[in-house]
């Protein structure tokens, strides 16, 4: 990991929200497209436009079992005086030489069988005596068992209309239409219809890899038994949770010991299979901060440009970020701070849309909306901060739930949604109406 320096930057210089993001969404590049087969293709986002080669559904076709008819032949008919009608044959689903229908002639059909030619119409099989010369039937006898239900007569004893329960040709999609934007992010429905309409492989990006470490000599697996001063990793469980809900293929990496060798030599060793590198923890003033000690040095000059840079972001919680690039292929790298709730929201803030510019998506934020503050008191934001409090939403309000403390897992938990207090309010009394970022 030789080329990972530390940009030089004002460190009193305080950044915006905002102007932290612009670097980063003006930094990250969406992958390259790629070729996929359609399983492995969910999740990813489409490239191109995909366009109809054949109409769906490709030929009439029968939406129930029951007999294929022409309207003709069961006008009028009724419980006390069915229309009597010849079986010429079977219809079943894939059935390439369909029999013709004529004048006083019925074809049992099956669903999405093609409707065969002569036919106008299919008659529910629960509107036939099932050619048992008896009253109505709940359904037909498996051809295997009854192989003679395909000859002999039927009776209707209701009449249908021209086109009754025929599924018409093209009435999905017609042959020339556009299936899919590009844009579309894949999921069950999409690659459903994908096949339906022939293709086999995709043209998508794909779903970046996102590879998430912590930092910190007192953190413990959970499952383990904890010592005097250690502490269970929660965040790159949260972080790599978040990353798949955002889209990504994550990868969780063990808490990694305060020492700035083992960093690095972890963070080179993940490289080959990231394309986003996320850490969390040691980005402070601390004399214990491995990440700034880790990142903090001269790379080659074939890789100059590489580098991370730490800031101070006029935020709370998430004051201290880094952001940057690693490696020979400038792998983008994001650092957060180490504190639970300071960690999360800023995943939600820069690190999710950073994931969905990957994917190649447009619309990369959560989205916003304005609730009315329900609580009891006014509450009080720092000067000069925006600030990030967790709240419930429903029903155009929100419930502020903990309190501001960055290390309050509990309380996020329970939240659905994160109200924004801009930098130049200092109180916000009850009922105010206010920014709310929905996380769900």
């Amino acid at each position: 990991m030789s080329s990972a320096v530390t940009r030089p930057a004002d460190p009193d210089h305080l950044w915006s929200v905002d102007e932290h993001l612009e670097d980063i969404l003006s930094t990250v590049r969406p992958l390259e497209p790629i070729e996929l087969q359609l399983l492995d293709a969910q999740g990813c986002v489409l490239v191109d436009d995909v366009t109809v080669p054949v109409s769906l559904p490709p030929f009439d076709n029968s939406s129930m079992d029951g007999y294929a008819v022409r309207v003709a032949d069961v006008a009028g008919a009724g419980e006390e005086f069915p229309a009597v009608l010849d079986v010429v044959g079977d219809v079943a689903a894939g059935a390439a030489d369909l029999v013709r229908v004529g004048p006083g002639q019925a074809a049992r059909i099956m669903t999405g069988a093609p409707l065969p030619p002569g036919a106008e119409a299919v008659v529910p099989v629960e509107w036939t005596d099932g050619g048992l010369g008896e009253g109505p039937v709940s359904g037909m006898r498996a051809r295997s068992s009854a192989p003679e239900g395909a000859e002999g007569h039927v009776r209707v004893h209701r009449p249908v209309e021209a086109r009754a329960h025929v599924r018409a040709k093209g009435s999905d999609v017609k042959a020339g239409d556009r299936a899919l934007e590009a844009g579309t992010i894949l999921g069950p429905p999409q690659i459903a219809l994908l096949a339906a309409i022939g293709r086999g492989t995709v043209r998508v990006r794909p779903r970046p890899r996102v590879v998430v470490m912590s930092t910190g000599s007192e953190l413990v697996q959970p499952g383990e038994e904890l010592a005097s001063g250690q502490i269970y990793d929660s965040n790159s469980f949260a972080l790599t949770a978040a990353a798949r809900d955002a889209g990504a293929i994550a990868y969780r990496v063990g808490a990694v010991a305060d020492d700035a060798d083992t960093l690095r030599s972890t963070i080179e060793d993940q490289l080959i299979r990231s394309d986003l590198l996320v850490t969390t923890g040691g980005v402070s003033v601390g004399a214990y901060d491995v990440v700034k000690e880790a990142l903090s040095y001269a790379g080659d000059e074939d890789e100059a440009g590489s580098g991370v840079e730490f800031r101070k972001l006029a935020m709370q919680p998430g004051k201290p970020q880094g952001f940057g690039s690693i490696g020979p292929d400038h792998t983008p790298l994001l650092a957060l701070p180490g504190n639970p709730v300071s960690s999360y929201v800023s995943f939600e803030l820069f690190v999710r849309p950073a994931i969905r510019t990957l994917m190649g998506l447009t619309d990369v934020h959560r989205p916003r909306t304005r609730a009315g503050l329900k609580t009891d008191k006014a509450f009080c934001s720092p000067k000069g901060r925006r600030q990030f409090l967790r709240g419930v939403y429903a029903d155009g309000e929100v419930t502020p739930v903990g309190g501001a403390g960055s290390h309050l897992i509990a309380a996020l938990a329970q939240a659905n949604a994160l109200i924004v207090l801009p930098e130049d309010v200092e109180s916000v009394e009850p009922g105010a109406e206010v920014e709310v970022v929905l996380l769900g």
